[in-house]
């Protein structure tokens, strides 16, 4: 049975709306044509040359990615910037790269937040900030965020271990621990520091999220503990919940993940 690019495409926006996404993003299909046939698929957090190498090496002919390769407007694609050099080999190697971004930002049922609550084991998980967003073609909560109850209350420093344990990380950035015990967590995957008050005002013992800059740091304001984790670190899940839903659904053809760590940040003990 083949199976088109459209198909994938409306699969995945059956889950996370393309109307959903933000007026500054660029998601949906950023190279190739809909009515191509789908070999094998590779997903990644991010579309780079490498990636791009890595679909070519396992005989892919279409990328599925969270960050859209292009985000903003580009006048000439001439080879020398990362950018440029994605998408030309793309088009060399008849490969299509489809982005699904903010509008899976946006949604509850296998959202980049929801799944950042599972994974740290949250219940009774809610949109942080719902949208006035409806469909009635698809079944879904829509807004930024989320918010769930941890089953036992926990000290702070022990839930730093917890979160750092549950996302693999060397390290993390924290404001003051103004909190005996953490019960309520907020979390949103990638940028969330505009949550910050709106965690704040739902009573959230901590938001994790990432890209918090040095001055939206005093914003906690003894008030919240704010953790920045790192954007890849808050969104690389996203690889397998895609991979995932893409498995389930088309099983005739191979969905796999990329094996290039994409992560362009360092870290220095």
């Amino acid at each position: 049975m083949s199976v088109k690019v459209k198909e994938i495409i409306d699969y995945l926006h059956s889950i996370a709306p393309n109307e959903l996404q933000e007026s500054y993003d660029n998601a949906g299909l950023i190279v190739g044509s809909e009515n191509n046939i789908v070999k094998k698929v590779m997903v990644s957090l991010d579309t780079t040359p490498a990636v791009i190498d890595d679909a070519i090496k396992q005989g892919c002919n279409l990328v599925v990615s969270h960050h859209p390769i292009v985000f903003k407007g580009i006048k000439r694609f001439i080879d020398g910037y990362y950018v440029h050099d994605t998408v030309i080999k793309a088009i060399k190697n008849d490969i299509s790269i489809f982005a699904i971004h903010t509008n899976l930002d946006n949604v509850y049922l296998n959202g980049v937040s929801t799944k950042m609550a599972e994974i740290l084991g949250l219940s009774d998980v809610k949109i942080l900030l719902p949208t006035n967003y409806y469909s009635s073609e698809f079944s879904n909560s829509y807004g930024a965020g989320a918010i769930g109850i941890l089953s036992n209350p926990i000290k702070p420093t022990y839930f730093i271990s917890h979160v750092k344990e549950k996302f693999q990380l060397q390290c993390l950035k924290y404001t003051d621990l103004c909190r005996n015990a953490i019960t309520k967590v907020a979390v949103c995957g990638g940028s969330g520091s505009f949550l910050i008050q709106r965690a704040i005002d739902v009573g959230a013992d901590v938001l994790i999220t990432s890209d918090v800059k040095y001055h939206e740091f005093f914003d906690a304001n003894g008030q919240i503990i704010i953790l920045d984790i790192g954007h890849y670190e808050s969104e690389k899940h996203v690889i397998r919940l895609l991979a995932d839903l893409l498995k389930s659904q088309f099983t005739p053809i191979s969905i796999l993940e990329t094996s290039i760590n994409t992560n362009p940040v360092s870290y220095s003990a």
